[in-house]
């Protein structure tokens, strides 16, 4: 409380005033996050948790990995957030309410510092480095800490005037008791002047202007979400105007079972890099590949490796272009996805050193290069490439688009420890098989113009098959382009897959694994 002869009062109450609006703002954010997060569906922290990296990272990774743990850690976040919220913006208990966020803040900014080859895991608004604004609102949260703003503008205050009264009451009446002995007298409770209560109750309008906008943003979003459902827009139309919704993590069915070639353990879908390099089969939208590459920003690429992971998907093939992002992710410690990339190169046989310097885990030969060696019946450098990958430990791969390629190199006496060839039906409407040159199409829209003769051809080959572009590059709906691959024999699948794809797409491919293929091949891996 300010006392009245002090002489520079109207800079003192200046500051005070500025300091119990700190306080109430940094309330109005605590109350709202922890609203926010009782109305958002499926709200976990396990996302936040499980990227930890620094002190307690242990701790924290092992809290999202149990979900008993991790429910009692968000009930206690949320309702520590509304409650330290209530407490800040009406200057009920400032001090203690203080100290409680934080502990939180510390505890949000323990888990996740923005320092240098740690600044990944969530998803933030801004650019940080060292400072970001949990650490900002901690230090705010010590100055709130220290100076009584509740005692000025808040609740504080009429329980100070109330200790007070009753303080003064006790001791009065104890000094006359002393005095001389007086019957038993009933008290009349303290009272406060009108001023003195306006005082105390100053911040609680700000709890009307909550409730109203906090209401009219719901009531909002429930009109948005209604109408954007109906796709009743008024004067728009767009394909944009349509709910867009995708599956999260909760709605994972199980991961991806995993097998081995040689003594690589993979996964049975595997991530295929074109989108996320930019190398899109657009067909006629030229501006589709730009579009792409800006989606795939290296966070973006961080975002769904790690999902991928947690979706049982351990693998990534691709081109050896993104070495430098994949040892990234590694070198932050992200994650471990397994790196399979092709000899993309003029020279197939340095292309092979590269990637084996970039740490792939296997190594295949880059199929458009195979099948233009093969159709200059230049089958030789193939080979060598195969035994140079063998000779650095990792297993060695021929990828094809053309299944003339793959019978060259069997011709040939070439047992690689897998082949990468591609299978796809050709019933969806812009396939061309009629336009089809040399086992290619003529037009980017068919990549397997001769899939039964594929699939014939492929029972006969004892190695592991990877199959790719099932989908047609996106032509195709992945539960027939998945169940076509299985029932053909792929022992694997490579898809390219968008981040808010991968969990429909898993929950797909354990359907068909889970179902009755006709498959007669058999499980070569």
């Amino acid at each position: 409380m300010i006392p009245r002869n002090e002489p520079h009062k109207p800079v003192t109450i200046i500051q005070m005033s500025l300091l119990t609006l700190l306080r109430v703002a940094v309330g109005w954010h605590f109350l709202y996050e922890g609203i926010a997060k009782i109305f958002t569906p499926g709200w976990t922290s396990q996302g936040f948790l499980s990227v930890s990296k620094w002190l307690f990272a242990p701790v924290f990774r092992w809290i999202a990995d149990t979900p008993n743990v991790l429910s009692i850690v968000d009930f206690i976040n949320v309702w520590g957030l509304i409650l330290v919220g209530l407490g800040l913006i009406a200057g009920l208990l400032t001090r203690v309410s203080a100290i409680f966020a934080i502990v939180l803040l510390s505890l949000y900014y323990i888990a996740n510092p923005p320092f240098i080859g740690m600044d990944y895991g969530v998803v933030t608004e801004g650019n940080y480095l060292v400072v970001d604004k949990n650490l900002v609102e901690l230090v705010a949260l010590i100055v709130i800490a220290l100076f009584p703003t509740g005692t000025f503008l808040g609740l504080d205050r009429l329980i100070q005037f109330l200790r007070t009264k009753r303080s003064e009451m006790t001791g009065q009446k104890q000094v006359k008791e002393k005095i001389t002995p007086v019957p038993e007298i009933h008290e009349t409770p303290p009272s406060m002047g009108r001023r003195e209560l306006l005082t105390s109750l100053a911040s609680m309008p700000v709890f009307g202007i909550f409730v109203i906008l906090v209401l009219k943003k719901l009531g909002w979003e429930s009109y948005e979400e209604k109408h954007l459902e109906q796709q009743q827009a008024d004067a728009v139309s767009s394909a944009t105007i349509k709910t867009f919704n995708f599956s999260s993590l909760e709605n994972l069915k199980g991961q991806v079972p995993h097998t081995k070639i040689k003594n690589l353990e993979l996964s049975r879908i595997i991530l295929g890099g074109n989108l996320i390099t930019g190398f899109v089969h657009a067909r006629d939208l030229i501006y589709v590949s730009k579009l792409v590459k800006a989606y795939h920003h290296k966070t973006k690429i961080f975002e769904t490796f790690m999902l991928a992971e947690k979706c049982g998907i351990n693998a990534f093939l691709t081109n050896p272009m993104l070495s430098g992002v994949i040892n990234e992710y590694w070198r932050r410690g992200i994650g471990n996805i397994k790196f399979i990339p092709n000899t993309t190169a003029e020279d197939i046989i340095e292309g092979a050193k590269k990637s084996i310097d970039y740490g792939a885990s296997a190594c295949y030969v880059h199929g458009a290069k195979a099948d233009s060696l093969a159709r200059e019946g230049n089958i030789e450098p193939i080979a060598r490439a195969v035994d140079l990958i063998r000779q650095n430990g990792i297993p060695a791969g021929i990828g094809a688009h053309d299944l003339y390629t793959i019978k060259k190199c069997v011709e040939s006496g070439i047992e690689p420890d897998f082949w990468l060839k591609t299978l796809h039906n050709i019933d969806y409407w812009s396939a061309r098989p009629e336009g089809a040159k040399e086992g290619l199409g003529d037009h980017d829209n068919l990549w397997c113009s001769e899939p039964e003769a594929t699939i014939e051809f492929m029972r006969k080959l004892p190695q592991p098959w990877i199959a790719f572009k099932v989908l047609a590059a996106g032509a195709i709906a992945p539960e027939v382009g998945f169940k076509y691959a299985f029932d053909g024999g792929a022992d694997f699948l490579c898809v390219g897959m968008y981040d808010f794809q991968i969990v429909d797409d898993v929950n797909i491919a354990l359907n068909v694994l889970g179902s009755e293929l006709n498959r007669k091949r058999p499980w070569y891996a």
